[in-house]
């Protein structure tokens, strides 16, 4: 294998997680989980937030993709960035929510 597949490789890669991010925020959440099994009801995420990290992550594949022959990979590496942050400030209640969870530790 030549090294220069590598950025193919993870373009590739990276590609599918954002389509996957992409798919997630567009389909209904009763399709994945039937019954909700917590006991305290999860905060909902943030339905745009989610499709923007998606075309951010999406942005950043065509920059591996494109490698350094292509003119505009810059662009979309910052394009990538913008996106990916603005997705996260979105989904910032409940990336913290998520985070500071502990299950069990917390019913001591």
């Amino acid at each position: 294998m030549r090294i220069e597949f590598i950025p193919l490789i993870a373009g590739v890669i990276t590609g599918l997680i954002g389509l996957g991010l992409i798919f997630d925020a567009w389909t209904q959440d009763h399709i994945v989980v039937r019954r909700e099994r917590r006991r305290r009801p999860r905060l909902d995420r943030s339905r745009p937030g989610e499709t923007l990290i998606g075309f951010g992550v999406l942005c950043m594949a065509g920059a591996f993709l494109g490698r350094d022959t292509w003119s505009y990979s810059v662009i979309a590496v910052i394009a990538g960035t913008i996106l990916v942050v603005w997705g996260l400030v979105l989904n910032w209640q409940y990336l913290g929510d998520v985070i500071s969870n502990r299950g069990s530790l917390r019913r001591r």
